[in-house]
């Protein structure tokens, strides 16, 4: 996967964090990943579709995500809080839809999030392997973001194209 196309991830997690949880976000250097198991306890995911086909994993050990939720709501949420899974979704929201702002000359939608809750739970994605995972770190602990994405017929001609690169 281009840089062209995780960089607007990097900004985004930054961006969200700061303004929505009051956080600031220290990124580490993207890794690659071939198996379908999660970063963490719980995962907001976001697909996308258009010109970009794949998905997003925001993922948290659970400790971390009743930090973050509680922060980001303003209240106090644990994981059996009724809004817990909706605010980690939200974030996730935030996420992707932040990055895709950053997609220019695409079009591309994202979906409703879902949210998953468990130790060692596998995300199954579509087959866009490798996944990047950008690992964060912020005052409350581990946060990750994963990204399996394909850019997907006339926006990736375009981009090769702009770019200069002959196929």
């Amino acid at each position: 996967m281009d840089v062209v196309y995780i960089n607007p991830f990097v900004r985004s997690i930054k961006r969200v964090f700061e303004t929505m949880v009051k956080v600031k976000v220290r990124v580490g250097k993207p890794i690659t990943r071939h198996d379908a198991y999660a970063s963490a306890d719980v995962s907001g995911i976001v697909g996308f579709s258009g010109d970009a086909v794949g998905t997003v994993v925001l993922s948290f050990p659970k400790e971390v995500a009743c930090q973050v939720a509680s922060q980001f709501a303003g209240t106090e949420i644990d994981e059996d809080h009724p809004d817990f899974a909706d605010a980690v979704g939200e974030l996730a929201n935030m996420v992707a839809g932040s990055a895709k702002t950053d997609f220019e000359g695409m079009n591309v939608s994202i979906s409703l999030p879902s949210v998953i809750i468990g130790k060692d739970h596998t995300v199954s994605q579509s087959k866009v392997s490798p996944r990047i995972v950008i690992p964060c770190e912020c005052e409350f602990g581990a946060i990750f973001v994963e990204i399996g994405m394909e850019i997907k017929g006339a926006a990736k001609t375009a981009k090769l194209a702009a770019a200069g690169v002959n196929r």
